[in-house]
């Protein structure tokens, strides 16, 4: 179905976090068979792939499962559709997610995307083309490796310095030297990560190693280096899901201002929605203003009873915590 506008309108976790188990068998990075077009497909987010494959899962009409959604890494390309959308650069991260919307709009020729993942809220105002609807909570701290020389425990002020100039100033007034790294250009984790430390992007410092895909903690191989993680994203990947790759390796996550990112160990562990607030943020499925009233658009995302806001259960499943304005569509911009 094609459901786009023709045009553009205007801390240390312990051992018994351990135990959440291994993953059972490769996972899928796209619906399965990758011809499963299904009614809407959506891209972008590495943050919300997992749980919206598992609301895909789950969100059906009386025309079977509505919800196609490609994740951010895999082949390079993608085709969401059997006709009407040549294949397409895979998008890899919530800003790519939307330009790759926002490419169908301006184009009446493209068919390829309805819905964008996105783990960030709008970054540009200047319309009401697109609806950034709600769904989950979220929040990111910062990972380390197991024994790590880094602290369990900074403070905003000390993350911020750390990533404006790769030191902090520790307990006893000293300043120590550390190796954060920071996602690739276009993750919404990397825009929230250094909005909720009060940076911009031309105040990271060039030590700061650019480029890790985010949510991937075997990009940490040494024992001073860092990287924001997405709570929602690190509990998932140790629950053993088939579709969920373990991609944590040793890493763990720590808390920040004394406040630790989860409550609960083993299968229990979940969100801490007691978590520094900075540090806590909305997750979203970005549609099309134009097709709020699209009819499958308007029952699979708006509203509390919505097929996506009704998913509750697999959201919490995932990680995530619910949202009392889950469905809303109040928020309105053009990327």
């Amino acid at each position: 179905m094609n459901v786009k506008s023709s045009a553009k309108v205007g801390a240390v976790l312990g051992a018994a976090a351990l135990g959440l188990g291994i993953l059972s068998s490769p996972a899928s990075a796209d619906p399965t068979p990758v011809t499963d077009y299904r009614q809407l497909a959506g891209v972008g987010s590495d943050t919300t792939q997992y749980v919206m494959n598992g609301i895909g899962d789950v969100a059906t009409n009386t025309n079977g499962k509505i919800i196609a959604s490609w994740n951010a890494t895999g082949s390079a390309t993608v085709k969401t559709r059997a006709t009407g959308c040549d294949s397409v650069a895979r998008p890899n991260g919530s800003s790519a997610g939307i330009n790759a919307l926002n490419a169908d709009l301006d184009n009446p020729s493209v068919d390829c995307v309805d819905f964008a993942r996105s783990s960030r809220g709008p970054a540009d105002t200047s319309t009401q083309d697109l609806t950034f609807i709600p769904f989950a909570k979220d929040g990111v701290t910062y990972a380390t490796d197991l024994g790590s020389t880094v602290p369990t425990n900074l403070t905003k002020a000390q993350l911020t310095s750390i990533y404006t100039n790769c030191t902090y100033t520790n307990a006893s007034g000293a300043t120590v030297t550390v190796q954060p790294l920071l996602p690739q250009s276009g993750s919404g984790t990397r825009a929230f990560w250094l909005t909720a430390l009060g940076l911009s992007e031309s105040q990271v410092g060039s030590c700061v190693v650019q480029g890790a895909q985010e949510h991937d903690g075997t990009a940490i191989t040494s024992g001073n280096q860092l990287m924001p993680y997405s709570i929602a994203q690190w509990i998932a990947q140790g629950k053993g899901f088939s579709d969920v790759p373990n991609r944590r390796g040793e890493s763990r996550l720590r808390s920040i201002n004394g406040l630790a990112p989860t409550t609960g160990s083993g299968t229990a562990l979940a969100l801490n929605t007691g978590f520094d607030s900075e540090f806590l943020r909305d997750v979203y499925n970005v549609v099309p203003t134009a097709r709020l009233g699209n009819a499958v658009v308007a029952e699979t995302f708006v509203g509390s009873t919505s097929k996506v806001c009704a998913a509750s259960s697999t959201i919490t499943n995932y990680g995530f915590g619910t949202l009392s304005t889950c469905g809303s569509t109040s928020i309105k911009a053009e990327r």
